[in-house]
């Protein structure tokens, strides 16, 4: 029997269902949607439509379907029959008073939401679902080292059942991924060049996003470049974190910085074949900042059901992540070190000397330490399993 790993959105899911009559559930292929709705509403009916004899039933004869199916219900994989959303929305504006009548779960968001858009706007909530975080890792499986999970990643399936070999669980996914996903998403007449632009970027998380040096490496045209970057970030598999711009900063770069989502996927598609390889990787640095990343993202997303995040770059002075709110500012540093010092500090120190005195809320290093401890008198380094402290 599979282990269930709480997840730390369910209270947002919930408390959306209840003020909405409508709640639409994003991310990824296997972050775990199916379940975590079937276990949050299991009160609720359930109808997939990833079997394809109910996608065109749902689809051809959406009035009909929904009288067989009538609500409260989850639709999984909706975004296979787009003919059903109007219909949806005839059930809800009926009875505009109940609220979590559909919970309406997809993993091609670029398809789901263009359908949500034109027949759902102002009756849907809309959640995305990453791959588990440390926070969430940590909590089921207290036994297990950061670098381990860096080197797992956080799809729910690879610690549910432990035994899976990560290697071949990620082989098997990006393999669905092509197959599935990219088929319908874009007209690719290879998919080796879109597997070997996913690999590209791999290698560029947690960089500035070149898009030119991208495509001419990739070897597609830049509007191709543009297409494909569009499908990563729509399904999930990478995000851009925007530089910080404020009046005051006009030397302060504006392009973005480009990080895999998901630490795990990220380590197997650059050729990490095991956890203890990490330590002499020279891209141990890059994969450490991506995990940080996706930490800071899900730690904002499962509370807020958004994110807020940015970086620091001018010409002189970087600084990794940056939190802008109520006028007081947020940054840190992640470094792959399991003692940050003072050095690790420097560049915190010289971006904060840049903004206005006393808007500066918390300077962190998040590092490999194993507790919270004072760098200085205004940096603290902290592990990644209180990176909540920062984030929130």
């Amino acid at each position: 029997m599979s282990l269930w790993i709480p997840r730390d959105i369910e209270s947002l899911l919930k408390n959306r269902a209840q003020q909405r009559p409508i709640v639409v559930l994003t991310g990824a292929r296997q972050t775990g949607k199916t379940s975590l709705v079937r276990r949050v509403f299991p009160n609720h009916a359930f109808v997939s439509l990833d079997l394809p004899s109910e996608a065109e039933q749902a689809d051809r004869d959406p009035r009909g379907f929904l009288m067989r199916h009538p609500p409260p219900l989850v639709v999984d994989e909706v975004q296979y029959a787009p003919g059903l959303f109007r219909h949806i929305k005839a059930t809800v504006d009926s009875a505009r008073d109940k609220t979590g009548q559909f919970i309406l779960t997809g993993s091609q968001k670029l398809t789901l939401m263009r359908s949500v858009s034109e027949s759902l706007a102002g009756r849907a909530d809309i959640l995305e679902l990453e791959t588990l975080s440390f926070h969430e890792i940590h909590r089921a499986r207290p036994d297990l080292i950061v670098e381990e999970v860096l080197f797992r990643g956080g799809f729910p399936e690879l610690y549910a059942r432990p035994e899976i070999d990560a290697a071949g669980f990620y082989r098997s996914y990006v393999a669905t991924y092509l197959e599935r996903d990219l088929r319908l998403l874009l007209q690719v007449t290879s998919l080796r060049d879109y597997e070997r632009f996913l690999r590209a970027c791999a290698l560029r998380s947690a960089q500035l996003l070149n898009r030119a040096d991208l495509a001419r490496d990739v070897g597609v045209a830049g509007s191709t470049l543009g297409g494909w970057m569009s499908v990563l970030e729509a399904s999930g598999i990478a995000a851009l974190l925007t530089p910080w711009h404020s009046n005051r900063t006009k030397s302060l770069v504006k392009t973005p910085k480009l990080y895999l989502c998901d630490a795990g996927l990220c380590a197997f598609l650059v050729g990490i074949p095991r956890a203890i390889d990490l330590l002499a990787s020279p891209l141990a640095g890059a994969l450490w900042e991506t995990l940080v990343f996706s930490e800071i993202r899900k730690r904002q997303v499962n509370a807020r059901g958004g994110w807020n995040l940015h970086f620091w770059r001018d010409r002189n002075r970087e600084v990794d992540f940056l939190i802008h709110e109520g006028g007081l500012f947020n940054l840190a540093e992640a470094k792959w070190t399991e003692h940050p010092d003072e050095r690790d500090a420097e560049a915190l120190l010289r971006v904060a000397s840049e903004l206005p005195r006393g808007q500066t809320r918390g300077l962190s290093v998040i590092g490999r330490a194993a507790n919270p401890y004072p760098i200085t008198a205004k940096v603290e380094a902290l592990p990644l399993s209180e990176v909540q402290r920062w984030a929130e």
